[in-house]
């Protein structure tokens, strides 16, 4: 239909409308007397119906409009009684004016067929740049975005220079984690017509972040077992920070030497659900530790993204420590 539409109103030059104009006038009056011998009488304009339609159609109103005329015009001269003359007869006239009303109805409807295309072409060139104006601008406000929470967590570095208390100091080296975190999420969304992350990819390169950090080569291993799954815009923030805390974690209280391995494992137990785990073979939880309570800021934020991802999150000694987070893909609770 598309195409139609644009066959349809498409500009042709001048010579080619008016040539095929003038062709149809001929090739239809040529067919009427080829056929005059074989037609019954009544039928003066059989041929020039044809020759009008196509020409509006393939040329234009005003061309269709001009075939109407000379057609109409050879009609009453040859084919209407009496023949060879434009002698009006109440016989003539009435077959005049059934001409001149058929002829306009096509006209009419052309004009307004073609007119409505037109309108829809106007309106699908408008909404498309709308649609790239927005597209354009959510690029740029998402990388705005990320470039300003680059920037606070770039501030938040400096200011760790001035401050001396080393448990001020770790906090403000984890705010400025969690935000560059969030800045490398948001650069994955900057385009607006792709708005999920693949979280597989995103954990196995988290993964090897941390896993340089914490040593490189003498650090842990981390193993990550997951396929590509893609997860929602509104979801990909507050896993992307809960995983990053249980991976850390992990990394730093799960080392047990250079033979320590940590398993990030991402599975989907169910249709529209993700169970994210993450395991160490360190030293394992300290007696009477619960989730609920502890004093970590790290595991409190992280429970609470689990609570808006409408989930849970748990952990569990067993050879280690187990980190486990359930949470549907529908809307959050």
């Amino acid at each position: 239909m598309d195409s139609l539409s644009r066959w349809v109103l498409a500009e042709r030059p001048a010579w080619f409308r008016w040539t095929f104009a003038a062709g149809a006038c001929v090739v239809s009056i040529a067919l009427r007397y080829g056929l005059d011998d074989s037609l019954p009488p009544g039928f003066p304009y059989l041929t020039f119906f044809p020759a009008v339609i196509l020409t509006a159609f393939l040329a234009g109103i005003a061309e269709g409009v001009a075939v109407a005329v000379v057609c109409g015009l050879a009609a009453w001269y040859f084919f209407i009684a009496p023949e060879g003359s434009f002698a009006l007869t109440g016989t003539s006239a009435l077959a005049l004016a059934f001409y001149v009303f058929i002829v306009a109805t096509e006209i009419a409807l052309f004009y307004i067929a073609k007119r409505a295309l037109r309108r829809l072409a106007e309106e699908r060139a408008r909404s498309a740049a709308l649609a790239e104006a927005r597209g354009l601008m959510f690029q740029e406000l998402q990388h705005r975005v990320s470039n300003h929470l680059q920037v606070v967590s770039s501030l938040l570095k400096f200011q760790r220079r001035e401050v001396k208390d080393p448990a001020a100091q770790a906090a403000l080296d984890a705010a400025a984690a969690r935000l560059a975190l969030v800045a490398r999420i948001q650069r994955q969304l900057h385009d607006p017509t792709s708005q999920e992350i693949d979280v597989a990819r995103f954990l196995r390169e988290l993964s090897a972040d941390l896993a340089a950090a914490a040593g490189g080569r003498d650090g842990p291993a981390v193993e990550v077992e997951a396929r590509a799954r893609s997860v929602p815009a509104d979801k990909a923030v507050p896993f992307g920070l809960i995983a990053a805390e249980l991976v850390s974690n992990a990394v730093e209280h799960g080392a047990n030497g250079a033979a320590s391995r940590i398993r990030v494992a991402l599975a989907e137990p169910s249709p529209g659900h993700l169970r994210l785990e993450v395991a160490d073979d360190g030293p394992g939880l300290p007696p009477g530790f619960d989730i609920e309570t502890a004093p970590s800021l790290g595991l409190t934020i992280a429970r609470q993204f689990a609570v808006q991802l409408g989930g849970s999150l748990t952990l569990a000694s067993d050879r280690g420590t187990r980190a486990v987070l359930a949470f549907p893909l529908g809307d959050a609770a």
